[in-house]
C-alpha cells in the first residue's frame, strides 16, 4: 500500500479528534482524559516502531543520509566493528562486523544463503519485524555452521516450501530487517570476516528458481522520520505511527488495543491535523506522550537498575513478551535491536554497586572477575562503554570501545588470577592500562554482552559482578 497523504510539515501530526474515523457505528470521540490514556498507552505500544522506523529509513531508504547502506533487498557487509562515528543505533556492538539487509516482502520472499563457516566463528542472522520482535534466527546457535538456504517470506505468500530450502521463515509485516553478525577474533582476523560475509547472499525467490519476476510493488512515499529527540514529544510521532502501521496489520491478540487507539486517530495510512482540533485536546496528548516517558523513567529505576529487570525479559518473539509494550519500549529506548536471551543477553550498568549514576567526571569505577568467574559463553562475552544521553560509543585517545574475551591473553592479572578492569575517564597508570575501558567526561553507562550463553548465565548460577566505585585519591 502507498502513502495516500501529503507530507507537507502542516500535516505531520495528530488527526482531529472530532474527525477520526469511529471503530463502530456507535463510537464516540473518548473525553479528553481518556485521550491522555490513551495517548501514552499509544506511545507506549508504538515508540518501538517509530524507533525502528527512524533507522531502517536512515539505512534503506534515504540515499543522502551519511547512514544509508543500500535499498531494499540488498545485503550490505560492514568489514569492520562500528566506532562513535556510527550513530544511527543507539548501543551499537563493537563486537562482530555487521551485514544489513532491509526486506520488502511485498511482492515475494527472499532466498537467505550462508556459507559453511569454520566451526569456531560465531555467526548469526537475526530476524526483526516492524514491531522489533526477533521473528528467527539464522546461523551457530540456531541452525549450525554448515551451509544453506533460507526463505524469508512476508504475510501474503502462500506457496510451498521449495527444493533446496532449509526453512521457510515468516515475518507478520511488510518489511523486516534481518542484522547478521559475524565474529571478529582480532585486528588480523578482518579478513577472514570479509570472506565470511563475501560468501552471505540475497535474491528473490523467483531468481533462486530461474521463474519470471512478478509485477513489482507499488511505490512508497516514504514519511520522513522524526529525529530520535522529535519522537519524545512532537505530535508527529502519531502520524509517523499511522503510516508504519499499514505494513503491520493488527494481530489478533491486539485487534481491542487497536481498536482503542483509532478513537484518537490511530489510523492505519490515515492523515493527521493537530490544528484542527482544541487546545485541551492537543495539551492532553503531549501530556499523554511525557506520561508514557515517565512511565519509562520510573520502569527503569524500580526494575532496570536493581537488576529486577535484565535484557533475558526484554527481547524475544511476540509470544514470549507476550503484550509488555513497556518492557519493549524500555529494551527499543535503551538497547534496540538487542537479542533473544538464547542468543545473547546484556547485563547492564546503569549505577554502581550502592545504586549512584554513573559519571567519569566525578568518579573512577571497576568491576572484578573473580578466579574462575568469568562470563560462562558458548562464543565471546565483551563490556562495552556508552556515553548519556545519547547511548553511543565514546571517543577515547585508545580508540578502545569494549573489552572482550579476545583481549584476555592481554589483560593484567590479579594476584589470585582473577581479573579487574577499570572504567573510568583518566588513565588507570601504565601497569594496567591493558584493563583499562575509557570513560567519557561525564555519564555513562555500560553493558556487557554474553553471545551464546551458557545455563549458568540464563538460569542465574552465575550472576555479573558489580559494578564498584574507586576511593577518590
Amino acid at each position: 500500500m502507498t502513502r495516500r497523504f501529503p507530507v507537507e510539515a502542516a500535516r505531520f501530526a495528530i488527526v482531529a479528534l472530532l474527525m477520526a474515523q469511529p471503530v463502530t457505528t456507535n463510537a464516540q470521540a473518548p473525553a479528553t482524559n481518556d485521550v491522555r490514556t490513551i495517548a501514552k498507552e499509544a506511545v507506549i505500544y508504538g515508540f518501538p516502531l517509530v524507533d525502528n522506523y527512524r533507522v531502517l529509513h536512515s539505512y534503506f531508504v534515504d540515499a543522502k543520509n551519511p547512514e544509508f547502506k543500500a535499498p531494499w533487498n540488498t545485503l550490505y557487509n560492514v568489514a569492520r566493528v562500528f566506532t562513535p562515528d556510527d550513530k544511527a543505533i543507539q548501543t551499537p556492538n563493537s563486537d562482530t562486523p555487521y551485514s544489513f539487509l532491509g526486506a520488502d516482502l511485498r511482492v515475494e520472499p527472499l532466498v537467505l544463503s550462508v556459507p559453511d563457516v569454520e566451526k569456531d566463528r560465531y555467526y548469526s542472522l537475526q530476524f526483526i519485524d516492524l514491531y522489533t520482535y526477533n521473528f528467527a534466527y539464522v546461523g551457530s546457535r540456531a541452525t549450525g555452521n554448515a551451509a544453506g538456504n533460507f526463505l524469508l517470506a512476508g504475510r501474503g505468500w502462500k506457496g510451498e516450501k521449495p527444493a533446496g530450502i532449509k526453512e521457510v521463515i515468516r515475518s507478520e509485516t511488510d518489511f523486516a530487517f534481518v542484522l547478521y553478525r559475524t565474529q571478529l577474533k582480532g585486528p588480523g582476523d578482518i579478513e577472514n570476516v570479509r570472506k565470511t560475509q563475501a560468501e552471505y547472499k540475497v535474491q528473490p525467490l523467483s531468481t533462486f528458481l530461474a521463474q519470471p519476476a512478478p509485477a513489482p510493488a507499488p511505490k512508497v512515499d516514504f514519511f520522513k522520520p522524526l529525529t530520535a529527540e522529535e519522537e519524545r514529544t512532537s505530535l508527529r510521532f502519531f502520524d509517523e505511527l499511522n503510516f508504519i502501521l499499514q505494513f503491520a496489520p493488527p494481530h489478533p491478540s491486539e485487534v481491542e488495543l487497536r481498536a482503542r487507539l483509532a478513537t484518537i486517530g490511530i489510523v492505519p495510512g490515515k492523515p493527521f491535523d493537530a490544528d484542527q482540533t482544541s487546545a485541551e485536546v492537543r495539551q492532553a496528548v503531549s501530556e499523554g506522550m511525557a506520561d508514557a516517558w515517565k512511565a519509562l523513567a520510573d520502569f527503569k529505576a524500580q526494575l532496570i537498575d536493581t537488576g529486577k529487570r535484565t535484557s533475558a525479559d526484554g527481547f524475544g518473539n511476540r509470544e514470549f513478551l507476550n503484550g509488555d509494550y513497556l518492557g519493549r519500549m524500555a529494551s527499543a529506548a535503551f538497547g534496540i535491536y538487542g537479542n533473544s536471551k538464547e542468543e545473547a543477553i546484556y547485563p547492564a550498568y546503569f549505577v554502581d554497586s550502592e545504586g549512584r549514576s554513573l559519571d567519569g567526571t566525578k568518579h573512577r569505577y571497576t568491576l572484578r572477575f573473580g578466579p574462575g568467574a568469568l562470563p560462562p559463553v558458548n562464543a565471546f562475552w565483551s563490556l562495552t562503554m556508552y556515553e548519556l544521553p545519547a547511548s553511543l560509543l565514546v571517543a577515547n585517545p585508545l580508540k578502545r570501545y569494549l573489552i572482550n574475551s579476545a583481549m584476555l591473553p592481554g589483560l593484567k592479572r590479579d594476584a589470585d588470577d582473577g581479573i579487574t578492569l577499570y572504567l573510568q575517564h583518566e588513565s588507570p597508570g601504565k601497569d594496567v592500562e591493558s584493563n583499562w575501558l575509557p570513560a567519557p567526561a561525564g555519564p555513562f553507562w555500560a553493558t556487557m554482552r554474553l553471545y551464546w550463553p551458557q545455563p549458568a548465565a540464563l538460569d542465574g548460577k552465575w550472576k555479573a559482578p558489580l559494578l564498584e566505585r574507586a576511593a577518590q585519591n
